[in-house]
C-alpha cells in the first residue's frame, strides 16, 4: 500500500510527518537586518533537520508530499509576513518561498558545487537583499487591487 500511494517511505513520511519552521517573531527583527534574518533561519532549520530535506525531496515527485510542503509555507511564512507587511503579503511570502526552496534545493539536495561551497555568511550576503525586497519593497508597478 504504501510503494502505491506514496512511491516509498520516504514520501510517506514527508506527508505524514509534522514539520515546525520555527519561526521568530518577524516583527522583533531590526527591519534593515530582516532578509538576512530569513535567509539565516531558513538555512540553520534546514542543516538541523533532515526531516525537511527529506519532505522537499519527495515534494518534487509525490503530490502529497508537494501540498504538505505548500501547507507548511502557507500556515507558517504567510503569517509572519503579513504581520509585518500588509500588503500583498501571499505574493511576497510567496516569493520568499522561491528564495527558500530554491536554496534549499540546490545545496542540499542537489548539492551544486558552488552553492554548497559558499559559506553561510556569503549565502546571506548574496540572497539577504533579495529577501529584503521581497518582504518590504513596493514592487514597481503594483496594484494592490488586481491580481493576475
Amino acid at each position: 500500500m504504501v510503494m502505491r500511494y506514496f512511491g516509498n517511505k520516504d514520501q510517506l513520511f514527508a506527508a505524514a510527518a509534522e514539520f515546525d519552521l520555527e519561526f521568530p517573531d518577524l516583527s522583533t527583527i531590526d527591519e534593515a537586518e530582516l532578509g538576512a534574518g530569513l535567509v539565516n533561519h531558513f538555512m540553520n532549520r534546514w542543516e538541523r533537520d533532515e526531516a525537511l530535506i527529506v519532505l522537499l525531496r519527495s515534494s518534487t515527485t509525490n503530490d502529497e508530499a508537494a501540498q504538505r510542503m505548500r501547507e507548511i509555507f502557507t500556515g507558517q511564512l504567510l503569517p509572519g509576513i503579513a504581520k509585518i507587511n500588509p500588503v500583498a503579503p501571499e505574493q511576497r511570502a510567496s516569493l520568499v518561498a522561491t528564495q527558500m526552496l530554491g536554496l534549499a534545493l540546490c545545496r542540499y539536495v542537489l548539492q551544486l558545487p558552488p552553492i554548497v561551497r559558499m559559506s553561510r555568511t556569503e549565502v546571506v550576503a548574496w540572497l539577504g537583499p533579495t529577501v529584503q525586497r521581497y518582504v518590504l519593497a513596493p514592487p514597481s508597478g503594483f496594484n494592490a487591487g488586481a491580481s493576475s
